[in-house]
């Protein structure tokens, strides 16, 4: 990756002339760009939250306008470097989502998801490839690629335009554990149809996925059972090295399943999983930290891929792409939807709109690498129509899921808002201080102290409300923006904040009228 002006300087390099050796000052011109792009990416992210449309898009336009044909001028065209990257990356966003993926939201809808990112790929490969072939005259191979490339989901981009549009938790756990399943199979399809060679039988491919996503989801269990028993048992000297044991255990998590011949990436998307369920210490500090990261590893994963992609390049593969898409968005995954989702009766509604959800992000683009990385004929283009046809009906169903929601009617009201708890172990007392924060929404507002009624074992010690601290008395009456500090011996410690949270959802009568603990 180098402006246009150092062409020069390359092409001395490779006829045997010594290059200069970088210097501090390159690094700090690389910093200082890093940073800019960093800066106006962030940026974007209010743009693209007030226009409704993925913040995908917005990177990929940063990239383009750094590239060859933008005002940066910046050639690059290192595939098998993109695609590395563009998997480091993914392992980091499948850690983020799998570690807000709430298990009570997704275990009515894991069935269901299941048969999507499975059965629902298998459909949407078969029509998708079947349309590329006869329709735009592709070879088969090359079909079947861009069939497998655009038969993944993404959560993030699905959600970042749902975000202000609460769903039924089928839809939402549906859609989310598809997004997290169906990523797997689908890089083990395009592998397979980019290996040289003629395709294996259809029953010995299906062997091996069956066998990679069996080891991937074992390891991957195991490894974030492990992860999450340790991180709750062995107190770490600072709170700060929570959230870093967590990444480095679901990176563990896809080497180990990637080494084992297993799929890696439900490895790592399980494990976190476990681990966001299963009340870690310092909890807030970690989602927010992988929160981070996540975005750090989208926006460098959109701008490089951006990068690589020609804009002069696209115009004979722009109609390809359109008439591809228009018959994934339109037949394929509507198809697919309704057969995988009517045994388990899911309404129209719902079925109708995850038809329409099933955006495609940044996965198929970063595996729309893969042939170009093994050389297969007519890779380019194959990368060239992927890249169009996720930008193009991103932008035709990204501003138009919130609409479609309210006109199906699937559109409620917002729940009260569920309390920050964060847990710091006290393992020589044993015991667990809580720090509560009360946010706006939460029926914790007006309760008084005493009607909390926490477990014998636990209590209030103090206060912080308007940046003062008091210890509260029994008639104290909480607040939006209060932070509780409560100390709950080892034996109560989950007792104490399932109460909690029941409050915050249901208010003093909560438990009396039937109103859930456990909301994480």
């Amino acid at each position: 990756m180098y402006p246009k002006h150092m062409c020069a300087r390359a092409q001395g390099a490779r006829a045997g002339e010594r290059e200069p050796p970088l210097t501090v000052q390159h690094l700090n011109q690389l910093l200082l760009v890093c940073s800019l792009v960093l800066l106006v990416a962030v940026a974007a992210v209010r743009i693209s939250s007030r226009s409704g449309l993925p913040s995908l898009l917005v990177y990929l336009g940063i990239g383009i306008a750094m590239g060859q044909d933008g005002i940066g001028d910046v050639h690059f065209d290192n595939a098998e470097l993109t695609q590395v990257i563009g998997y480091a990356a993914l392992v980091v966003i499948l850690t983020e989502g799998g570690l807000g993926t709430k298990w009570k939201e997704i275990e009515p809808a894991l069935p269901s998801a299941t048969a999507l990112a499975l059965a629902g790929v298998a459909v949407s490969v078969g029509v998708t490839a079947t349309a590329a072939h006869y329709v735009t005259g592709l070879e088969w191979r090359q079909a079947l690629i861009i069939g497998a490339v655009v038969s993944s989901t993404d959560a993030a981009a699905v959600f970042s335009v749902l975000r202000k549009i609460p769903l039924p938790s089928r839809v939402t756990g549906t859609l989310e554990a598809e997004s997290g399943f169906n990523d797997a199979p689908v890089v083990i399809l395009v592998v397979a149809f980019s290996t040289a060679g003629p395709v294996e039988h259809w029953y010995v491919l299906l062997g091996e996925i069956a066998l990679e996503l069996g080891i991937g989801a074992a390891i991957g269990l195991t490894v974030g059972w492990l992860g999450s028993w340790g991180l709750r048992h062995v107190a770490l000297p600072a709170s700060g090295l929570y959230p870093i044991a967590v990444m480095a255990i679901a990176v563990t998590a896809y080497a180990a399943g990637s080494l084992a011949h297993g799929s890696g990436f439900l490895g790592v998307y399980l494990a976190a999983m476990v681990m966001g369920n299963a009340k870690l210490p310092h909890w807030p500090a970690t989602r927010g930290f992988a929160d981070g990261l996540g975005w750090i590893a989208q926006i460098g994963m959109f701008v490089l891929l951006g990068l690589l992609v020609t804009p002069h390049e696209l115009g004979d593969d722009v109609l390809p792409a359109l008439v591809i898409g228009l018959v994934l968005t339109m037949v394929a995954r509507p198809v697919s939807v309704f057969l995988c989702l009517t045994p388990f009766r899911v309404p129209w509604q719902e079925q109708t709109l995850m038809s329409w959800a099933g955006l495609r992000g940044a996965v198929p683009i970063i595996l729309a690498t893969i042939p170009m990385v093994n050389g297969v004929d007519g890779s380019r283009r194959i990368f060239n129509i992927v890249f169009v046809l996720v930008v193009v009906y991103t932008l035709v169903q990204g501003p138009t899921l919130p609409w479609l929601a309210r006109k199906l009617r699937l559109g409620g009201d917002p729940e009260a808002a569920d309390l920050g708890v964060e847990s710091a172990p006290l393992e020589r007392l044993r015991g667990h201080l809580l720090s509560v924060a009360i946010p706006e929404g939460s029926k914790m507002h007006g309760v008084e102290v005493n009607e909390l009624r926490l477990p014998a074992g636990a209590a209030v010690t103090l206060v912080v409300r308007d940046g003062t601290s008091f210890v509260p008395l029994p008639a104290t009456v909480l607040r939006h923006g209060d932070e509780l500090l409560v100390v709950a011996t080892d034996p109560v410690r989950d007792a104490a904040e399932k109460r909690l949270r029941a409050v915050g959802h249901g208010g003093k009568l909560a438990g009396w009228l039937g109103t859930g603990g456990d909301t994480r």
